[in-house]
């Protein structure tokens, strides 16, 4: 991808974004975007975003992945790796080459390398003093990632953080308690309604959460109303 092109596309995620933080605004879909483009335009092999329920403990909201090795390896990452490290401090935590990675991160390094990713970089949804969770950049191969790739997504970051603190849960910690608990409460629903299209349609879990996305947009409908519509088996696809 072409500079010019590659600036023309970060510009229409940054244009998109801006219109998805309205008030009924699905969180979980505008996660995704952030992953995906984090993907497709930064040139990422694959990313993911985990956001903190209110004891703390980090989960997978968002991801390029769907496969179960992909999010048991992302779950790894928030227990003992990079994701936890940049959640708990607040800052980018990176690895240029996981093989050098250090000894806490090993069942995390592991998994990584036997996926076929060499290089990390976890970086803090973060608002001032408030810590919401992490966008986790992965490569297959070994390196830094360029400057100008990890400003734009510390950009998207930053943007997914304005996006689920709202003003209302700025002013009221039990509201921002609330927004998060229905964004992990979503992607639960969300991982039942994978699992009854993949049974139903006999096709894998990536396919199954593809086929979604493309019926909530083709119906202008919110990600996680279709799954809960799916799960509830008041719509089929």
């Amino acid at each position: 991808m072409n500079r010019l092109t590659r600036d023309g596309h970060l510009l229409q995620t940054f244009a998109r974004l801006a219109d998805t933080l309205v008030d009924d605004y699905d969180v979980v879909e505008l996660l995704q975007i952030l992953v995906d483009t984090c993907r497709d335009v930064l040139e990422m092999t694959a990313a993911g975003i985990h956001l903190a329920d209110p004891q703390g403990e980090l989960d997978v909201v968002a991801s390029t992945s769907e496969s179960g090795p992909f999010v048991e390896m992302m779950q790894l990452n928030a227990d003992a790796g990079p994701c936890g490290e940049s959640y708990r401090s607040g800052r980018r935590i990176s690895a240029e080459d996981l093989e050098n990675a250090p000894a806490s991160w090993e069942r995390f390094t592991m998994s990584a390398l036997a996926q076929g990713y060499r290089a990390i970089d976890a970086l803090p949804l973060r608002l001032r003093d408030t810590s919401i969770g992490t966008l986790s950049l992965l490569r297959s191969s070994a390196g830094e990632a360029p400057t100008d790739d990890i400003v734009a997504a510390q950009a998207f970051a930053d943007v997914a953080t304005i996006g689920i603190l709202h003003e209302r849960a700025m002013r009221e910690s039990a509201i921002l308690s609330e927004q998060l608990q229905i964004a992990l409460n979503s992607r639960i629903v969300i991982e039942q309604a994978k699992g009854v299209v993949s049974q139903t349609r006999g096709v894998p879990i990536d396919e199954a959460f593809t086929l979604m996305r493309e019926y909530a947009r083709a119906h202008q409908m919110r990600l996680s109303l279709v799954a809960a519509q799916l799960v509830e088996r008041r719509i089929n696809l």
